[in-house]
């Protein structure tokens, strides 16, 4: 009875399945006739204005016409002959036809005189700004084309013909990626029915499986094979108006190419940090030996080379984080790249995510290393110490390098992600973008040491640096106000888009959450500067109030936990680890680092050195903490969908329906 009930929930999950995909290709079958005749008609219009250069109606991806103006069609040359008022006549038909079948059209029935006074028909696309890339832009399309180019607000612009061929494009490549996880889910139940029944007749010492296999193979989601049909479909479909009926090609759309881990990387990996250990012993022996920690040479060295060198640990202690999230992500079986979105071509894999962290802690270390060995040749403090500033020049030319090297899909993801951060109320908020905001709000120290090197790299520059000015002076004072505050102030802002979009309250609540850190972070800037009893008790409880909000959203919002009613005492229902005591333990532990504030309001009286070396310390594990907080919080994703990011993905497309509008 109980194999019947399973049998009957794949059966019925298969047909859902089934009929909403078959839907969804009916819909894309439709779009894609709709965007062929409209470019049938933009192509009638070029021909008759332009005999000589005629214009292909196929759709490919590498479609580009030959003028950066807007098309409109048109009857601009018809004369008043029958003929032209014929073919007047079947553009109309043409447009109505569209209008039934979804186009929607902006006065399209809009006839106008050009200078010669003849006929004028013109119609545009309505494309809606459904990704980040395309908020902006809508605004600033509607200003020019608008306003500026097109006051009638009628013509079919060519970047939005070309946006609309991307989006059905993109949503044939999905819809084959559904029939494809459809048919495997098929192949895997048949699998695991299989060893079920096997399983049965070898405890039962029977032989009763074999009637109720043959069963299973009648069942739908084994006999049904409108999966494969559509697929070969699909697969003919997008060969022909996509890849300019070259199979190959559409095939690298359709099913990419995973690439496979390669030894080299691994090889690489363990070179890198053989070469990082023996450099970081050289250098320490060397910085012993030159006393670049002793009181004397603190001032030169820790202003201008230590916050360089900083800024690339931190960021490589990051990257080795993001390694070990990757790696534990991959054991569990948490499926990171469908979550984030990212292809599987070019996804960073945990031992490319190593090699980046440690080749770049070996050329830092090599590059401090050189650093001191021409300290103790006597070379120019002044040449010596530009050492760091091409390092970091270096380090940003090769990750806006347009050349294929050193990962460059990850390279210019980052890039993407970072401006959709720093554009935060203009985009629309994808889970990549959250997640690397909140990774920004845990590297406010390395903020802090690009703005000290900045500082001292532009005093230099202008001839003005003096050693109070990039310690006290007004306007640094200001910057630091700002960088504290920019990380915080752009994960509100996300939260405030996505409350706009989606109208969840409990968006607002998370922003919330990063005004208040906001106050706190300020407030302690503050009380660095002015050391009394009154901003002391302003920092400390802004302090708790900010920590014990964070505390409650990580626990309850991030991870779920601390659900007393849960089977997992204080957990929740679904937990990934076998091992329930990692899970307290890791509570226990983001309790302890989340507080680590408590030593910037207490002002140990330590050196100079020890004190920069401890807010180094500190600013490290919070580092850690926000590696450790990345693995249950997608942990909770997966398992719960509790961000509202994966539950399915589908592609939007450029026509809708006119009855919806």
């Amino acid at each position: 009875m109980r194999l019947d009930e399973e049998l009957n929930k794949v059966n019925q999950f298969y047909r859902r399945q089934e009929s909403e995909f078959i839907e969804r290709g009916e819909t894309l079958n439709k779009q894609l006739q709709i965007l062929l005749d409209l470019k049938q008609i933009i192509s009638d219009c070029r021909r008759k204005n332009s005999p000589s250069k005629p214009y292909s109606t196929g759709v490919s991806p590498q479609y580009s016409p030959t003028r950066d103006s807007d098309y409109s069609v048109c009857a601009e040359n018809f004369g008043d002959s029958d003929e032209t008022n014929s073919e007047i006549s079947q553009t109309d038909e043409v447009i109505t036809t569209l209008e039934k079948n979804g186009i929607s059209f902006v006065n399209s029935v809009m006839r106008t005189k050009t200078k010669k006074g003849k006929p004028k028909m013109a119609m545009r696309i309505d494309v809606p700004a459904t990704n980040p890339t395309r908020a902006i832009t809508a605004i600033t399309s509607m200003l020019w084309e608008d306003l500026v180019k097109n006051p009638t607000g009628d013509l079919v612009h060519k970047r939005k013909l070309q946006c609309a061929e991307k989006m059905i494009r993109g949503a044939f490549v999905e819809l084959y990626k559904g029939f494809g996880l459809l048919k495997t889910y098929s192949s895997l139940n048949m699998v695991a029915f299989t060893k079920i029944l096997k399983k049965f007749d070898k405890v039962s010492c029977q032989k009763a499986s074999a009637n109720y296999l043959k069963e299973v193979k009648r069942s739908h989601f084994v006999s049904s094979d409108k999966v494969f049909r559509l697929m070969d479909e699909v697969e003919s479909i997008f060969t022909k108006h996509f890849a300019n009926n070259d199979r190959k090609k559409a095939m690298k759309f359709l099913r990419p190419q995973q690439h496979k881990d390669s030894h080299m990387v691994t090889f690489l990996v363990g070179l890198s940090t053989g070469c990082f250990v023996s450099l970081f012993c050289v250098y320490a022996i060397l910085a012993h030996l030159c006393g670049i920690f002793s009181s004397n040479n603190e001032p030169a060295y820790m202003e201008t080379v230590y916050p360089v060198f900083s800024v690339f640990t931190l960021l490589s202690l990051h990257l080795f984080m993001y390694g070990c999230n990757l790696f534990m992500w991959k054991n569990t079986r948490i499926n990171y790249n469908f979550i984030f979105e990212f292809s599987p071509s070019t996804a960073l894999k945990h031992r490319d995510a190593f090699l980046m962290s440690t080749t770049l802690m070996t050329t830092v270390i090599g590059a401090m290393v050189i650093h001191l060995l021409l300290r103790a040749a006597n070379f120019s403090p002044t040449e010596i110490d530009a050492i760091p500033g091409i390092l970091l020049l270096f380090f940003v030319v090769l990750l806006i390098c347009p050349f294929d090297l050193f990962y460059r899909p990850t390279r210019y993801c980052f890039i993407r992600v970072i401006r959709n951060i720093v554009c935060s109320p203009f985009y629309k908020v994808l889970l990549v973008d959250f997640f690397m905001a909140d990774q920004l709000t845990s590297q406010i120290p390395l903020l802090r040491h690009l703005e000290s090197v900045g500082c001292h790299i532009f005093a230099r520059a202008f001839k003005t640096h003096h050693p109070d000015t990039c310690h006290s002076g007004r306007l640094y004072m200001e910057i630091t106000y700002i960088i504290s505050f920019l990380p915080y102030y752009w994960r509100a802002l996300q939260c405030a888009r996505r409350w706009f979009d989606d109208g969840d309250v409990n968006h607002l609540a998370n922003m919330g959450k990063y005004v208040s850190a906001m106050v706190a972070a300020g407030a302690r800037v503050t009380y660095s500067r002015q050391n009394d009893n009154l901003w002391f008790a302003i920092v400390l409880i802004t302090s708790v109030v900010a920590t014990m909000y964070q505390l409650y959203w990580d626990f309850i919002k991030d991870w779920g936990f601390l659900n007393p009613k849960s089977i997992n005492p204080w957990l929740r229902d679904d937990l990934i680890l076998k091992n329930k005591s990692i899970y307290y333990m890791s509570i226990v532990l983001n309790i302890v680092l989340r507080v680590t504030w408590v030593e910037t309001i207490m002002h140990f009286k330590v050196g100079p050195v020890q004190s920069r070396l401890l807010d180094f310390l500190l600013a490290a594990l919070e580092v850690i903490r926000r590696g450790h907080w990345n693995f249950y919080r997608l942990e909770n994703e997966h398992l719960n969908n509790v961000g509202h990011y994966r539950a399915v993905k589908t592609v939007p497309l450029p026509f809708r329906e006119i009855d919806s509008d």
